[in-house]
Formats: C-alpha cells, structure tokens, sequence
C-alpha cells in the first residue's frame, strides 16, 4: 500500500506550554524540530514537526496548570518510533536537550529507548525496534 493510499498519515501529541517561544527554542535547538509558523496575536499556537512528525504547542492561559503524564499517574507524554536510538541520543544530548534516562533496551517490549524533557516537564520517549 503506498502513502497516498493509507487512511492514517500521522498523529500530533497536543501539549500545554507554559512558554511558546521558550519551548519552540527547546524542540528546535535541542530536538532538531523546524521553527514553525506562529498563530495567534500574540502568538499562542505553533507545529514544530521533524521528518513529517508534528508536536502542538498551545500556550497556556496565565493562571492554566500545565501537568505533564507523569504528574498525572503516567509515564511518557509521547513515545516516537525512531530507526536509531544511539544516534538520536547523541544529537540530542550534544544540542542541550534535558535527558530522562539513556538508551536503554526494554525486553518487555522489544524496544531500544531514550527519553528527554521538555521545559514543561513533559517526557518524549525515543524507540526503536529491538530483538534481543
């Protein structure tokens, strides 16, 4: 089945900033995410995206909380599938990204996974397939 004939072309995890501009300058120094259009006046929604993967940034009102999963009982706000977890991990660490834990393999889940923090606390988990 080629891409124009599937149904489903991608998914955008939505997440609450406390900071648009703050978080934009993390996703695209740290993350490697383009510098999207701006919405809003002033700004208050952005899609930073990267090889055809989008986040939704919305700015939060001034009196908003903006809880992360993990404050809520979960544990990843987003899990992207990736080819190379060793390299991403080092293009993330060399640009500055906030690293949760380091790669590591998940036998329960046949996974090779990393995962940073946004300025948000919100976690983004990195994985790729591995079979032990």
């Amino acid at each position: 089945m080629s891409s124009e004939d599937r149904q489903f072309k991608g998914t955008a995890p939505y997440f609450t900033v406390r900071n648009l501009q703050e978080s934009l300058d993390y996703y695209h120094r740290a993350l490697g995410f383009t510098m999207p259009k701006l919405w809003g006046e002033p700004p208050t929604f952005a899609m930073p995206a990267r090889e055809g993967f989008v986040f939704m940034l919305k700015q939060a009102e001034a009196d908003d909380t903006v809880p992360p999963s993990r404050d809520q009982g979960g544990f990843w706000d987003a899990y992207i599938w990736i080819n190379d977890a060793d390299a991403l991990f080092a293009e993330c660490r060399d640009n500055g990204a906030v690293i949760e834990y380091e790669p590591c393999i998940q036998d329960e889940y046949d996974m090779k996974e990393f995962a940073v923090r946004d300025p948000d606390g919100h976690v983004i988990a990195f994985g790729q397939h591995h079979e032990a």
